[in-house]
This record gives C-alpha cells, structure tokens and sequence, in this order.
C-alpha cells in the first residue's frame, strides 16, 4: 500500500516537450513518475529507457549558446547551465535523475553526487567559512560527525551538538550557543545538521521543533537532514520545515548493494552554492551509476514496502525473545516524545533498527557469526538483510565516552531487513539468538 502523497513535481529544465504529470485533475503519484519523468525517448532514437551517455564533454549548438551555458555554470545567471556542457558539470543521466529524486521529496531541485559522504562534504564546506559554527544533532553517521570535529575544525569552523530526542527548549539552547560562539569567532551560525532516525540508533529529532527555534534564532541558517533510514517514502522532511534533505543513494533508493552515490534535495536557493562548489570538486555521480539508479527509482516503492512489512514481522519475533534486551525499532516506541515525534513525521517505521543482545560484545559478535541468510556487513536498505557491530564497526572511530553517552553499546547490533521470505528470517535470527 503507497504512502506516498502525490507532489507536485518540479519544473524539468531543458526539456523540449511538456511533462506528463496529470490526468485531469488527478496529480500523478512518484511511483507512476518514475517511469518517464524528465526523459524525451524522441531525443535518443525513441530508446523507451534513457542511454547512458559515455561523455566527457558536448558539443555546442552555438558559440553564443555556449556562452550562454557558461554563464550558468559558472554562476554569472541563476539556477545552473541551461545546456550540457562537461560532465564533471551535467549530462543527461545525472539531470534525469535529479529531476526524477526532487519528485520523491516534493523537492524544487535535486543533485546528485559520487557518494553521500561527498554530497554531505559539498554541502558542508558550501554553508559554512572560517569562523561559522555547525549546530548538529547526535549521533550522526561517524564519518559526518568526523568531518565536522575534526576537518571543518581545521579551517575555523566550530560546532555544537544536542541529542537526538531532544526537548524544544534543549534544541533552543543548543542554537543560542552556537549563535554565541560563532559571534565570538567572527562568523555566523550556518548551518543546523540533523540525522533522523539517528545512525544507529533509529532516534528520532523533532525538527518542526528545529525549525522554529531556528525561526526565532538564526533565521538566514538552513536545516539540512539526513533522510537515508526512512526516505523518500516514509519521511518527507521539507513538509516539516528542513531545507535539504541529504540521501546516501547507495542505501535504499539504489538499493541493491551494487552502487556508491549521495544526494541532495531541496530549494534552488540552497541548491545553487551547492551546485557551484560540485562543479569546482568535480563531486557529481558518474553516467554509469545515475543510470543505475534511475533503474532502481522505478521499484523503489515496491521493495522498502516489501522490506517494512518484513521488518514488522522480524521484529515481532524478536520482541518477545528472552535473549533480546531491547529494539530500536520506530514501530514499536516505548517513549512518548519519540512517539509524538513519530506521529508527526513519519509514515512509516523503516527497516533499519537497532536489536540489544542481552550480553556484551562476545554474544553480539557469536550472534552476527552464527547468522546464515542475513550476510555480516555494513550498509542498509538493499533487497538482502544485512547485520553489523557499530560499536566495531561503522562507529569505531567514535571515541568511547561518546558512544556511551549516544547510546551505540557492545550489546547493539544493526539490522537492516531485505525483501527475502520473512518467515526465512525469523528462523534466522532464531538460531542465531540460540548461538548468543
């Protein structure tokens, strides 16, 4: 059953024939978009499905036109080239995609990037300059958090953190101390980072709560969030006052474990700096991978439905296993403010969570040994079910005292539920536990 409402899509650049994206009074939904939005077959020998352009550079129409596409690319006009200039700028691949992932988030414009680390750098070291200060939540993924306290820190750029669960006033707090050191050091606040659900511990951030206490402290600093646990289909963060939406495409919009790629989603006003940047680093997806993922965009609403439903059913299971100390699973929330948070933003509970082991490293890493259809490996949101030790793993760059304080234990291990037979995998995890 779709949860997705229908968007109104963006406005597709440089397409020679009108958008299909209506039947009377009927907006089409992203599923139904997937097939053909932002695609001309008349423009590739009628090819029902886009090539993939193997190109560094295009030919000009003109010399005039040529300057013209410049003067976008290299920000003398707004909003980007309106041609194909060189692929570390665009290509049909890439732009198709963009058009195609802004759909899903109900987004004015989208990139698309080589990674989702090199989305989150770009959008990052775009934001913010010596002296700037970063308020994020906690925990992020640990190479974003690594970036931030350790990279950007180098260059003068501070920043301050909250918990992911926390409290309108906590979040103001947070903000009025970013405020006040960035003034300290000459710069501004610029940027609040959020991730939500949190990696790896599937806490949720109020961030209608964000947006207005940014509203009333730091007006001109946009609200970015990671969206790769629940997006696009079960949380859709710009209806609730964010700016960017960032995506690991890798996760559950390639979602099938052969692709590296990152993404941003949201205003062309946001969009623009970013888009500039990524032009300088040369941090777009290739041809080759956007077209990979213009395949998966098409059953995108198809396996994460499959994969939530089997997550329901797993977790069902787990819930009432003797050697399962607890569940980080959002369809099964204990507290009332995560709860409410979840009420209000989501529209469904994913299939990323964390399971408590009762015991301590030995009996998590006997559980992941002993597990034979989910395969011992990180990444998430891909049609296998996938398991792995943040503690060791993901966030073992994490210093102690901070996992401790976030919550990510030697007891915690990560699941990411695939589209397999779910009975299959109670029977799994049942041996495993056995094992633990």
């Amino acid at each position: 059953m779709s949860t997705t409402p229908p968007v109104t899509p963006p406005t597709p650049r440089r397409k020679p024939k009108p958008e299909i994206t209506r039947i009377g009074d009927r907006q089409l939904k992203p599923a139904t978009l997937m097939m053909g939005f932002g695609y001309d077959p008349t423009l590739s020998e009628g090819a029902l499905k886009p090539p993939i352009f193997l190109t560094s550079t295009f030919a000009f129409p003109s010399a005039e036109e040529g300057k013209r596409f410049f003067e976008g690319i290299t920000g003398q006009r707004p909003g980007g080239s309106e041609g194909l200039v060189y692929s570390r700028f665009n290509g049909p691949n890439q732009e198709i995609l963009e058009d195609r992932l802004a759909v899903w988030d109900g987004a004015e414009d989208a990139l698309v990037f080589s990674s989702g680390m090199s989305a989150i750098a770009t959008l990052l070291l775009a934001c913010c300059g010596q002296g700037d200060v970063i308020v994020h939540s906690g925990p992020l993924y640990a190479a974003t958090e690594g970036f931030i306290a350790r990279t950007l820190s180098r260059f003068g750029i501070g920043y301050v953190d909250f918990p992911a669960g926390a409290a309108p006033a906590e979040i103001s707090a947070a903000l009025e101390k970013g405020k006040a050191l960035a003034a300290q050091q000459g710069g501004k606040l610029a940027l609040v980072y959020l991730e939500s659900p949190a990696n790896p511990t599937n806490a949720l951030v109020d961030v209608e709560a964000v947006a207005a206490a940014r509203d009333a402290i730091a007006p001109e600093a946009p609200i970015a969030i990671d969206n790769t646990f629940l997006g696009p289909l079960w949380q859709r963060p710009l209806d609730h006052g964010a700016d960017v939406v960032v995506y690991s495409l890798t996760k559950y919009a390639g979602g099938h474990s052969d692709l590296v790629a990152g993404g941003l989603s949201g205003a062309r006003r946001w969009m623009d700096p970013i888009r500039m940047l990524r032009n300088t680093m040369g941090t777009i997806c290739d041809p080759n991978t956007s077209w990979m993922l213009l395949r998966s965009l098409e059953t995108l609403e198809l396996r994460m439905t499959r994969a939530g439903e089997n997550a329901a059913k797993v977790c069902a299971f787990l819930a009432g296993h003797p050697k399962v100390e607890g569940l980080g699973y959002l369809g099964m929330i204990a507290d009332p403010r995560q709860q409410d948070i979840y009420a209000r933003h989501c529209s469904g509970a994913g299939s990323t969570f964390s399971l408590f082991i009762t015991g301590s490293e030995a009996e998590s890493f006997r559980f992941l040994d002993t597990l034979k259809i989910a395969k011992l490996a990180v990444s998430l949101g891909g049609t296998e079910t996938l398991a792995s030790h943040p503690a060791s793993m993901t966030h073992l760059s994490v210093p102690p005292e901070r996992k401790a304080a976030l919550g990510i234990t030697d007891n915690l291990v990560r699941i990411s539920v695939g589209i397999e037979d779910p009975d299959d995998l109670i029977a799994d995890f049942a041996q495993a536990l056995d094992a633990a």
